[in-house]
């Protein structure tokens, strides 16, 4: 069910939130209904949102219709919307299936953690558990973080515990459980965690991915780099994005550049690939050609990968001293984002400048 997303700023503001993964909902025949699921995929996510709320218009099937609408919203950080979705598939949701139940709360329960509604997933939580006879990896890690963003540490331990019991050789789980104390100050003792994960055993390219992933976390960028170097030149897509950021993080900004050159070249060109040669190019103060990398990913179809794009065209004008343009770039994001704390904060640091 969960679903890592790599850590970017995009990424550090939803940290703690549990990331849902898979669009496939078995019964669905309707025509926007598929088409929206499709769009979901692609992370086309404002077509899927047009698409899913026709389909619930049009009377196909209501549960999987505002489920994915739900889906959508989430995409585009519209979270209350997010939750509305949400709340109307349950109440169209048949008693007779239990499983696509559980799996709209847990969905829910993602959401009401980004709005800070942290009571009501515990006893969303609560009720999965009960039903399930303590047996849900999710339901124990949602529970968790909210009790722990409610300063619960000792309660939100056992409930992260349980969920690493249930699933030991997760490593997303044990980065999600991280970010959480990440997101609560406390990385110092959710490291305890990604040292968990170090202790998984496996020689796939997955596995050194995944401790790639973990050394980035803990800044050990040259053992992530180790780890890294073989996937990446195997054209393991995620393990490429990564190295990217590692050479970033260790300043090797020459080898970052070929890094997305080379994505762009085995897979395509991408929004994130696109972000990843602007941030080139902002660490080397060459903001005008951070800017045009910027343009080119916003002019691509579907919303996947801009949110970041978006921020960084702010920091760019902001870098170029050009405030007023910044100013207006920091109001259309949080417009754009409105769940965004991140993007709130600057536009208001950018209206006293």
């Amino acid at each position: 069910m969960r679903k890592w997303v790599r850590k970017t700023a995009a990424a550090a503001a939803l940290a703690g939130c549990v990331f849902l993964g898979g669009c496939a909902m078995g019964g669905a025949t309707g025509e926007n209904t598929v088409a929206g699921i499709a769009a979901l995929e692609e992370g086309n996510y404002e077509e899927a949102a047009d698409l899913f709320a026709k389909a619930a218009d049009d009377g196909e099937v209501k549960v999987l219709a505002y489920r994915g609408l739900g889906m959508a919203y989430m995409g585009l950080a519209r979270y209350e919307d997010a939750e509305d979705a949400f709340e109307d598939a349950l109440e169209s949701a048949d008693k007779k299936m239990p499983d696509t139940v559980r799996d709209i709360r847990l969905y829910l329960s993602s959401v009401k953690y980004r709005l800070g509604e942290y009571e009501d997933i515990e006893a969303i939580c609560q009720e999965i558990l009960s039903e399930e006879d303590g047996i849900c990896v999710d339901a124990y890690f949602l529970r968790g973080a909210s009790l722990l963003m409610q300063g619960n540490e000792e309660e939100a331990r056992r409930d992260f515990d349980a969920a690493a019991a249930l699933s030991p050789d997760d490593y997303t789980l044990y980065l999600n459980i991280y970010e959480c104390y990440e997101e609560a100050d406390l990385s110092g003792v959710g490291s305890s965690y990604l040292q968990s994960a170090l202790n998984i055993h496996g020689d796939t390219m997955e596995d050194a991915y995944h401790r790639g992933r973990i050394y980035y976390y803990l800044g050990d960028y040259e053992k992530a780099q180790r780890e890294l170097i073989h996937p990446a030149e195997e054209k393991y897509e995620d393990a490429m994005f990564l190295m990217g950021q590692v050479y970033l993080a260790l300043e090797d900004y020459t080898h970052a550049r070929n890094m997305y050159e080379n994505i762009r070249t085995a897979f395509g060109d991408s929004p994130q690939c696109c972000n990843g040669m602007a941030m080139c190019a902002m660490k080397e103060k060459k903001y005008d050609e951070a800017l045009q990398y910027i343009q080119q990913g916003l002019q691509m179809d579907g919303t996947a990968g801009k949110q970041e794009l978006y921020f960084n065209e702010m920091t760019a004008y902001e870098k170029k001293l050009d405030f007023e343009t910044a100013r207006q770039k920091a109001q259309e994001y949080a417009a754009r984002y409105p769940s965004d704390e991140r993007g709130q904060k600057e536009a208001l640091f950018l209206e006293s400048r």
